[in-house]
């Protein structure tokens, strides 16, 4: 068995475990985040039946997935990381989630894009949680004007997206996150990477981006 399967296996047998030792019942998924490893390391996965993968940048992403997604239809892919206005129109033929609407401007021109290609994508909007200048996402308070912008448009906002201060402690940020989603009754909540992911899932956090423990230590 290849390792990056292994490693996929192995995280999902921890949160399942920590799952059922709390009776939480939960359904998460794993983004496997590819961005910067080179198509012979994810086919393994894919060849497992793995499905949603996550990339960081517009450009790498066309590159390395245009004919891997048409030969795989089932393929998900996840825009995780900053989108600028000026790569939407490339965003939306690649991608089927975007994870990082942070402003209505943004909104606007994915949805423009989006409804040029007949394309419906959905989306998670990125709360800056921890108040962070050097972070992306939108604060807290100018929040529920892009939620009700995005629930009326023809995008479908599927959840809410968190990356917690470094070197503090996730939980308190992933309990704030849970909180405001099912406040705005969202079915998706995208958080937890490599080094929380058992504390997101418990969260309940639906999308997990996980990268190096799965794929290993990027060069």
């Amino acid at each position: 068995m290849h390792k990056t399967i292994q490693n996929l296996l192995n995280i999902e047998n921890k949160i399942q475990a920590d799952l059922d030792n709390l009776n939480i019942i939960n359904q998460t998924k794993i983004i496997a985040v590819s961005k910067t490893f080179k198509m012979d390391k994810i086919l393994p996965l894919i060849k497992h039946g793995h499905v949603d993968y996550g990339e960081n940048k517009v450009q790498e992403a066309l590159e390395k997935w245009t004919e891997v997604k048409a030969n795989n239809s089932n393929i998900k892919l996840h825009l995780i990381g900053k989108l600028q206005t000026n790569k939407v129109k490339f965003a939306v033929k690649i991608f089927d989630y975007i994870h990082s609407v942070d402003s209505v401007k943004l909104a606007q021109k994915i949805s423009d894009e989006c409804l040029k290609i007949n394309k419906k994508i959905k989306i998670f909007v990125q709360v800056n949680i921890g108040q962070e200048a050097q972070k992306s996402g939108i604060d807290q308070d100018d929040l529920d004007n892009l939620v009700s912008f995005c629930k009326n448009t023809n995008l479908e906002l599927v959840g809410l997206m968190c990356i917690p201060p470094l070197n503090l402690d996730p939980l308190i940020y992933f309990k704030q996150m849970s909180k405001l989603n099912k406040n705005y009754g969202l079915a998706d909540l995208s958080m937890g990477m490599s080094s929380d992911y058992l504390i997101a899932a418990k969260n309940s956090a639906t999308y997990l981006r996980i990268g190096s423990s799965i794929f290993g230590e990027r060069s």
